[in-house]
């Protein structure tokens, strides 16, 4: 079959003030997606009490979404790249807006799951083309600011998320935590229509491989799934029985992919030096900021006293920082390589990590939030800049592929982080131990050499000063 791109080779984003309502209907649509993601966590309690199911069960309200969201992402991504990310990205709002109508809606735990497990499937649509639809709205010189904008917006939607669910839960049910983003999703839905353009450029000619996607869907999710086992104390034969189908499966479609002009596994991008070193740069960040996130709690709590509200509010430091740190960062790469900034922040992140690893039993707060501040600038200074490579080394007409390997890297970050923190704890006997910091901190560490050797090689146009 024959493809071509076809479209405005020129296009170079749209006028103001068009842009600003484009950028809120990104805003709305992965702010909700990301709060969705992060409000059931606080919640999981609430649902064991109020539909009787075990703590071990209630976990699928979490996995359910993950799943989805991951054996899904590159699909979309691919599907945006022929049939256009505007509608990818409206049907992925309609779907998640529909599944949080029905997750309010649930009278019982069956019906909840399968509820979320759509809206996994409609933020997985949004996630895989958001910072797609960001390189199409903005100029190329100015991409860096875009997706600089929309680190903020995660880290924003990531410090309201868990108060957010506090506040609902303490004079409303928990049908309200979905409920919430139903007029955030018809808000999404309405400036998307009006604002949000079609694809400049676009691949002609070619369709999505019914097999590709089922191989795709299995081998990432068999992943995943073994991953979070870990997490979860599954026994030990189903978890090696997964990693052996994901290894067969996996390897049947890598095969598959190798030999595809455009793979729906984007091969085609992964031979792209900045771009491959890029990718495991940013699995390595991410791994190392779960890793952190997910074994504080225990620490403060465990081992120095805090108590849990007292451990949410200190940990807001760390997202809090990225808040500010990001949108600078986004200005900062027209001026510094965007390796050079990665390196300085991932070092700075490995400073803080460490520090945290060295936290004495009684410390004061400022003591324990400058460590978490060093850290959320860190990582700030290195995400936006990051997420710059991904997107612009990548061809135009394979800017979903690039989106949706930037989503599909920052999952297998966070899930194998925190499958970390639990195999740690467990091979300490179930003691709370620092170990997982310096874990992170070593993860941190491979992710800035890994940053340093991309100073070489030459930017993609828009980032090149």
């Amino acid at each position: 079959m024959n493809q071509t791109v076809t479209g405005n080779l020129d296009w170079n984003g749209i006028a103001m003030p068009r842009r600003v309502w484009a950028i809120l209907a990104v805003a709305f649509g992965v702010s909700s997606s990301v709060i969705s993601g992060a409000i059931v966590n606080i919640a999981l309690p609430t649902f064991c009490a109020e539909m009787h199911v075990s703590s071990a069960d209630s976990v699928w309200l979490v996995n359910s979404y993950q799943l989805a969201t991951v054996m899904t992402l590159l699909i979309f991504s691919n599907l945006g790249d022929i049939i256009g990310y505007r509608r990818i990205y409206v049907a992925g709002l309609m779907l998640f807006t529909a599944a949080s109508l029905g997750c309010a809606l649930s009278v019982d735990f069956t019906m909840l799951i399968i509820c979320r497990t759509c809206a996994g499937i409609g933020a997985a649509a949004v996630t895989s083309v958001n910072t797609t639809l960001i390189r199409i709205i903005y100029p190329r010189n100015r991409l860096a600011r875009g997706l600089g904008l929309n680190a903020t917006i995660v880290a924003i939607s990531s410090v309201i998320g868990p108060p957010l669910a506090a506040a609902v839960l303490s004079f409303a049910s928990w049908h309200w935590l979905f409920a919430i983003n139903i007029p955030i999703g018809l808000t999404a839905l309405t400036l998307s229509y009006s604002f949000l353009p079609s694809n400049p450029v676009r691949i002609s000619g070619r369709r999505l491989d019914k097999l590709d996607c089922l191989l795709n869907a299995l081998s990432f999710g068999l992943l995943i799934f073994s991953i979070e086992a870990f997490s979860h104390d599954v026994d030990i034969k189903v978890v090696a029985a997964t990693l052996a189908a994901t290894i067969v499966i996996g390897w049947f479609y890598v095969h598959r992919q190798l030999h595809k002009q455009m793979p729906l596994l984007p091969f085609d991008l992964l031979r792209i030096p900045i771009f491959s070193l890029s990718i495991l740069t940013s699995i390595c960040s991410f791994a190392a900021q779960t890793l952190a996130m997910v074994s504080l709690p225990f620490i403060l709590q465990h081992n120095m006293g805090y108590s849990a509200v007292d451990t949410g509010l200190v940990l807001m430091a760390w997202p809090m920082v990225i808040m500010f740190i990001a949108p600078m960062a986004g200005r900062m790469v027209e001026h510094i390589h965007a390796g050079v900034l990665g390196v300085a922040g991932l070092t700075m992140m490995t400073a803080g990590l460490l520090a945290l690893g060295l936290m004495p039993a009684h410390l004061g707060t400022f003591d324990i939030v400058w460590r978490l501040v060093l850290c959320g600038v860190g990582f700030g200074i290195f995400q936006s800049p990051n997420n710059s490579i991904m997107i612009a080394s990548a061809p135009a007409a394979r800017s979903g592929s690039a989106s949706g390997m930037l989503a599909t890297a920052r999952l297998l970050g966070q899930s194998s982080g925190a499958a970390m923190v639990a195999m740690l704890f467990h091979l300490c006997g179930g003691e709370t131990t620092a170990l997982p910091m310096f874990v992170a901190a070593g993860f941190a560490g491979v992710g800035a050499a890994v940053s340093a050797s991309r100073i070489r090689l030459p930017l993609p146009e828009g980032l090149r000063r």
